[in-house]
């Protein structure tokens, strides 16, 4: 369906068969592969680094779609670059020179997103809009894989996608957090373009058509 990108979690996928779970979700239509980076002090879990972003890059031609829930993100900015990474996302409460940091992203050659907890309000972009080409709402407090989508997170996105309109910015609008086909037309239809889902792909008997439900939902469900 055009107007909506499906990134798939790899966080939700069985990582001894990357290979055969990355073809399937692109088999489906995935546009994105989504990776998330945790380092157990922004966030309470541990996760990713460069060296699955370097396997990913070997299985999948996909854009890879990197959300960094870590403290002092530009330590990672280079290494991710040269790793293949094809999005950057951090969070502006996990580092001090925002704007700085988005232009170091983007001159190594990589997309620049800043990510919105629950929590965080929309003063924490409105600064840099014309410095971003990405807002990735968080529609679960970050950290784990499972949770369920946060009603609150509907009107979020329509206050987001209304800064983006009004600073006529052209930033891809990501959701993340308990996105399936019975809450992804609810973001979509409130202004993402972006959904990122985990368990509702990689954890389904066939990823390729969970993809396709996902994009069908967006579809076929009525705004509210």
């Amino acid at each position: 369906m055009a107007g909506v990108r499906i990134a798939p979690s790899v966080l939700s996928a069985d990582l001894g068969r990357l290979r055969e779970e990355m073809a399937a979700a692109q088999a489906g239509g995935a546009d994105w592969i989504h990776v998330d980076v945790m380092d157990g002090r922004f966030v309470p879990n541990l996760t990713f680094g460069a060296p699955l972003i370097r396997a990913l890059k070997k299985v999948t031609t996909l854009p890879l779609d990197v959300h960094l829930m870590v403290t002092q993100p530009e330590k990672y900015i280079d290494e991710f670059a040269d790793a293949g990474a094809g999005v950057f996302t951090f969070h502006p409460e996990a580092t001090i020179h925002v704007q700085r940091q988005l232009t170091a992203v983007r001159e190594r050659g990589m997309l620049a997103g800043l990510a919105l907890n629950p929590a965080s309000p929309l003063a924490l972009i409105e600064e840099v809009i014309l410095d971003l080409d990405l807002v990735l709402v968080m529609s679960v407090n970050p950290g784990f894989g499972g949770q369920s989508y946060l009603s609150t997170a509907t009107d979020k996105i329509r206050r987001v996608r209304e800064l983006l309109t009004r600073a006529r910015s052209p930033a891809v609008l990501e959701v993340d957090g308990g996105i399936t086909v019975d809450t992804v037309g609810a973001a979509f239809h409130a202004g993402a373009d972006t959904m990122v889902a985990g368990t509702a792909v990689f954890g389904q008997r066939d990823p390729a058509a969970a993809v396709q439900a996902l994009k069908a939902a967006c579809r076929l469900t009525t705004p509210v």
